[in-house]
């Protein structure tokens, strides 16, 4: 999108970057739409299988519109070949496009993973060990798709050839649509559990009516349903009481007015904006616990973002030849990340577990989903580092008359691999962490807001990039993201973002050592 934005759309560096961070922050944004859904009323099947759909269609919009209208002359488009200037209309339908693109895949994707997770069972230990695998899998044949995305169709693309590049994604999705509905009828289902909203809403306003009672210490007295009732009618776990947010409990604590007594004999059950089960409360409780961490995880997005937008731009003023006929596209430099982060995670196990094993003698324990996060965060910080030195390099070896440098584009190569490991850490810990940290109802949320951080990364990177353009082209200075990177100080940019990433580690390290864990009951039924 960087390339077609700067060929196609003339649109400057830092504006370029800027149209995919907000682009990316969007789809990722449409993640808790869709996780909303999902969780609430459609279910995840129905979610997937609805979005999969605008998706198709937002490819199909943008394959048109590139084919009538965006390609002015024909041949434009290349890497420094720009279009002629589009109309106000053309440039709309464009965004339409590539925003219903972004809905159609930010919004099942959520679903979709906690979909396939939900084909293990949990109680079932040799299932248990499998849908551990899932996660790791899920993101390895994400990396595959991007792979020949970011090679074969990247390369399509810098010769101009947009056309044929989405009119081959368009093919894709749709293949994959058909290869979906194909398992419908061998796949487990869960229900919908109902707007999350209100149960969350129903727990705060029951607290705050019995602020004037006192609780007792050790949690008794303390509503819960009973054999099947409630919670246990769509299969989603009791979640026993934990000490902690303890003005929360008060949802829960049965007072004389709430006469549970003679509610049972009855067959009634308690108005829920005057008294909440332990469960109901204690949901509410895993994702309040849960957000310091995912504040925390937006900083590995932002060096994602960043991966993706300026490595891309740095990549293209710099010596790209491989022969005397080849030069490599600059995007296609982010197959080193797609590689290392692939060959990382099938190795792990395989490989690095077993070494670690045959070094120290003993069967190391594994890191914990926090402990991963917190070395790929470290990783990340290191990655920016080494861009910036790689920058700086690249600086000393720039022409004086072109926007280029003689520094060839694999001193990249390290930047790329070091951000590739720190993703194979962070993305799928988080994904593991977010999902097994949320009730049974709620799991798509859980993923929802492991990829939602990623929205905020996008759009905290955006806001990150005006605001250092601001201060720095201030007096007529060409600012440390120029149009022409020979002019500015794209090392300070990096340096400054590595810093910031620091500074967000140092917090986590702080909140990961202060979370404490969910705790579940066994599930009885709704499981089809």
């Amino acid at each position: 999108m960087v390339l077609f934005a700067k060929s196609v759309l003339r649109q400057s560096n830092a504006e370029a970057a800027n149209t995919f961070s907000r682009w990316m922050g969007t789809l990722d944004f449409f993640s808790l739409m869709g996780a909303f859904l999902s969780d609430s009323y459609l279910g995840r099947y129905l979610t997937c299988v609805t979005f999969q759909i605008v998706h198709i269609f937002g490819l199909m919009a943008l394959s048109i519109s590139t084919y009538l209208f965006m390609l002015k002359p024909p041949d434009c488009g290349k890497i420094g070949q720009l279009c002629e200037p589009h109309r106000p209309i053309e440039v709309a339908i464009f965004y339409i496009s590539i925003y219903l693109i972004a809905l159609g895949n930010g919004a099942p994707e959520p679903a979709l993973a906690t979909f396939g997770a939900d084909q293990f069972d949990e109680e079932d230990l040799e299932e248990k060990k499998s849908k551990t695998s899932f996660y790791s899998y899920f993101y390895v044949a994400l990396n595959i798709g991007c792979l020949f995305g970011e090679t074969v169709l990247v390369y399509i693309e810098s010769l101009g050839h947009w056309v044929m590049a989405f009119w081959t994604c368009t093919a894709s999705s749709i293949a994959a649509f058909v290869l979906f509905l194909s398992g419908s009828f061998r796949y487990r289902h869960f229900k919908a559990t109902g707007n999350p909203i209100s149960r969350f809403s129903q727990v705060i306003v029951a607290s705050m009516r019995k602020t004037n009672y006192d609780l007792p210490s050790d949690g008794e007295g303390l509503y819960e349903t009973s054999g099947r009732e409630g919670d246990q009618m769509n299969g989603t776990r009791r979640i026993p009481h934990s000490n902690g947010l303890k003005f929360l409990d008060r949802a829960a604590h049965i007072t004389q007015q709430d006469d549970i007594t003679r509610m049972s004999s009855e067959g009634q059950t308690p108005n829920p904006w005057y008294l909440c089960t332990v469960t109901q409360v204690e949901e509410v409780k895993c994702v309040l616990r849960i957000l310091p961490i995912w504040l925390c995880t937006i900083f590995s997005s932002v060096v994602f973002i960043q991966m993706l937008s300026l490595f891309v731009e740095q990549g293209a003023a710099m010596n790209r030849r491989v022969s005397k006929t080849f030069h490599i596209p600059p995007a296609s430099m982010t197959a080193f990340d797609i590689v290392s982060t692939t060959l990382f995670i099938v190795l792990y196990d395989k490989l690095v577990v077993p070494l670690c094993i045959k070094i120290t003698k003993r069967e190391p324990k594994p890191p914990s989903e926090l402990q991963r996060i917190g070395i790929g965060l470290a990783i990340a910080v290191l990655a920016l580092v080494i861009a910036g030195f790689v920058e700086r390099l690249r600086l000393k070896h720039a022409s004086i008359t072109e926007e280029t440098s003689s520094l060839s584009i694999f001193w990249q190569t390290p930047q790329y691999v070091l951000v590739g490991v720190s993703e194979a850490f962070v993305y799928i810990a988080k994904m593991e962490f977010f999902t097994s940290q949320t009730p049974d109802g709620l799991k798509s949320l859980g993923m929802a807001l492991s990829m939602f951080s990623s929205a905020i990364g996008s759009y905290v990177a955006s806001m990150i990039l005006t605001v250092v353009m601001k201060i720095t082209t201030r007096k007529g200075e060409p600012g440390w993201v120029p149009p022409n990177l020979n002019d500015g100080h794209l090392d300070r940019f990096f340096f400054l973002s590595a810093g910031l990433t620091a500074l967000n580690l140092a917090f986590y390290v702080v909140c990961a050592k202060r979370y404490k864990f969910i705790s579940l009951g066994k599930r009885e039924e709704g499981i089809n």
